[in-house]
Formats: structure tokens, C-alpha cells, sequence
């Protein structure tokens, strides 16, 4: 099927030049669920642009009858971060203005107790499908209050005028995808939130890391958290709810590289994950053997002496307690011989991720391992 495609403006530049984004909207022959993907947050993180190339020409071959309710795609999701350079670097992880986070800037509706408390009284007894639309009802009235401030004299930040755009696509979802990469060099894997774990696996990874908790305004989360407060909200009021709502975030390989591998394993767990939902038909769900951790398995090692670090183990290499993660070669300013140390790791697990230059001062990032039992 040909799909719809819609430029949509972001914002003008001093040159008068204005950035622009492109959704490719896949609606099937039958209603059902929203599916939003999205690519290229971090500008560094350039991988799930071939990832969702690839899906959009797979779904661009699908008969409409094959796919049902509708699957919006966004390559290149943040131009202004995507074209962020110094000198050979793409640096496109913070806005280089203000320096805030590109991943840490969105809006997420956030009931007070009270307000919760009343949607739940009065939807007690409601179908799981009438409260998902009230619910929603209620996001969507919340967020139209806060595109209001764009037309204030005083203007909002590039960061607000930015998340506006990219919300606006994407708050009546059912299922969200925002593919990114380390911006170092790591495995394949993705982030999911409380009562997601079996979805999770779906996306066919080894692992997915679990996020117990709200409050950093990631993109993923600003759309999943108000949720995932509503079903504790109805859970501590007598009533366990699980609503067919979804947020992932998938991270696929290393920073400003387009690793085959993670291309086809990022693309693969998409279409299984549509088909799991029933929302492709084309393709039968397999399940996989997903070993869902918590993100505090996860232990970062930082340089204890600013120096070169060298001899590391390499991603995914399994380690034991006390068994050789890295070297560093430590310089000084006293007189003395330079000194190699040796790093030893405090936990058994993997090697889950390398800081990208081998160069650190004390106290910098040098990489990560995963406890995995």
C-alpha cells in the first residue's frame, strides 16, 4: 500500500530557513489501534533511521487489508539534532543552546491525587475501553491547554516548541516505538515500564531493562506514565487494570553507527511486535526468550584516575566478580613513572556497554556491566 505522506513544520531558523519533519501514515482497510514510530532523537543515534527505511518499504509492499487500524513512521525526528556537528563528531544528544537533554524535555500530563482519584470513582465500574477514552480525553484537553502558551507574546523554548510537534502525533497512540542507540557502543536491548514485561518480549531482544519509576520526561515515558499511574490509582482502589497500552524504547547498538545487525534485529522485533497486536497480518508472532532486569542491574564503572583506558573486555563477554574489566595508564605531574591499573568488576554479569573514546579523566564514563542472574 502507498502510504500517506504529511511534511510537518517545526520551527523557523535565523536564516529563515524552516525545519520540517515527515510522517508516513499506513492506514489499513480495517479500524484499529494507533502504532507511532519514531527514529533519530539523539542526533548521534542514527540507526533506526535505516530501521524504520526498511519498515516503510515492507509496509509500503503489504496489501491495505493486511494491516489494520494505522501505523505512523517518523524518520529523522529531529533534524536540528541530526545536523549538530563538531568537526567530525555528531553531537546531537543535548540541545546546544540551552543544553538540556533531547530525550529529557517532554510534557506528561500529571493529575493531582485528588483529580485521579475522582477519574477513578467515576469510572469504576466502566469497560476497559471507556475508561482508555476518557483518559485520553482528558491528556489530549490538558496538552491543548499547553500548546495554548505558544501563543503568548512571550514565546516558548526551541526544546517546548519542538516536544509540542512530536506529542501532538503521537498522545492518541496506542503503541509507541522511539528507536534510538547508546551514543557509545552497546548491545541490542530495550527499556520498558512496570506491567510491560511480557509485551517487552515480544520485541524479540535477549534483554529488555525494566524503569520502575517516572519523573525524567524521556519521550517513552511522558507518553506511558499518566497510564501506568492510572492502573495503580484503580489497583489501590479494588480494581486490577491492565489497559492495551504501550511504550517502548529500543536501543540498538552504538552512537553514529549503522550496524547491520542491529538494523535487521531492530526491524525484525517491530513486525513481530504489530503482529503479536494483531495490527499485521502479513507476519506470525513468535515468542522469544526475552530476560527482563531491572535497570538497577546495571553497575557504571568511572575512571578512579583520569588516564587511557585500554585492554577492556569486549561487549557482551561475560564476567565474573573480580575478574579484569580494563586497564587505565595513568600519567602524573609528580615526578614519578607512569602506572597501568588494573579495574576489576564487582559483580558478575556482561559487558553491556563501552564508553566511545578510550580517553578519560578521573570520574568520566568508561563502561557497564549487566548482572544477569
Amino acid at each position: 500500500m502507498t502510504p500517506i505522506i504529511e511534511p510537518i513544520d517545526l520551527f523557523q531558523l535565523a536564516s529563515g530557513d524552516r525545519l520540517a519533519i515527515q510522517v508516513y501514515k499506513f492506514r489499513g482497510q480495517n479500524s484499529g489501534k494507533k502504532v507511532y514510530i519514531q527514529a533519530n532523537l539523539h542526533g548521534c543515534e542514527i540507526v533506526g533511521n535505516a530501521v524504520v527505511h526498511r519498515l516503510i518499504e515492507y509496509l509500503s509492499d503489504v496489501p491495505q487489508e493486511a494491516i489494520a487500524g494505522e501505523i505512523w513512521i517518523v524518520p529523522t525526528c529531529n533534524p536540528l539534532a541530526t545536523n549538530q556537528r563538531g568537526h567530525f563528531y555528531a553531537t546531537g544528544g543535548f540541545h546546544a543552546y540551552s543544553g538540556e537533554d533531547w530525550n529529557r524535555i517532554f510534557w506528561e500530563y500529571e493529575p493531582t491525587k485528588a483529580a485521579l482519584t475522582h477519574f477513578v470513582q467515576q469510572h469504576f465500574e466502566s469497560s476497559e475501553g471507556a475508561i482508555a477514552q476518557a483518559y485520553r480525553g482528558q491528556i489530549l484537553a490538558a496538552f491543548k491547554q499547553e500548546l495554548a502558551k505558544q501563543e503568548r507574546p512571550c514565546g516558548v523554548s526551541v526544546p517546548e516548541l519542538f516536544r509540542s510537534k512530536l506529542q501532538s502525533l503521537c498522545l492518541d497512540a496506542d503503541y509507541l516505538i522511539d528507536i534510538h542507540s547508546s551514543s557509545n557502543d552497546g548491545l541490542d536491548f530495550t527499556y520498558y515500564f512496570p506491567n510491560r514485561e511480557t509485551e517487552a518480549g515480544w520485541l524479540g531482544f535477549d534483554y529488555a531493562i525494566l524503569l520502575e519509576q517516572g519523573g525524567d520526561y524521556a519521550f517513552d515515558e511522558a507518553f506511558l506514565w499518566p497510564w501506568i499511574e492510572l492502573e495503580k490509582a484503580f489497583t489501590k482502589a479494588g480494581r486490577e487494570l491492565r489497559l492495551p497500552i504501550d511504550g517502548f524504547t529500543l536501543e540498538l547498538g552504538s552512537g553514529m553507527k549503522m550496524c547491520p545487525e542491529s538494523i535487521a534485529r531492530g526491524l525484525a522485533g517491530i513486525k513481530n511486535y504489530l503482529a503479536h497486536r494483531g495490527i499485521l497480518s502479513t507476519e506470525t508472532p513468535q515468542p522469544s526468550q526475552t530476560k527482563c532486569l531491572s535497570s538497577k542491574n546495571i553497575t557504571r564503572y568511572r575512571a578512579t584516575v583520569g588516564g587511557m583506558v585500554g585492554d577492556r573486555l569486549p561487549l557482551g563477554s561475560p564476567v565474573k566478580t573480580g575478574e579484569k574489566l580494563y586497564e587505565i595508564l595513568s600519567f602524573n605531574r609528580q615526578g614519578k613513572m607512569p602506572e597501568v591499573l588494573t579495574i576489576n568488576s564487582m559483580i558478575d554479569g556482561i559487558v553491556w556497554d563501552h564508553a566511545i573514546s578510550e580517553s578519560a579523566n578521573q570520574g568520566e564514563y568508561v563502561m557497564s556491566v549487566l548482572a544477569i542472574n
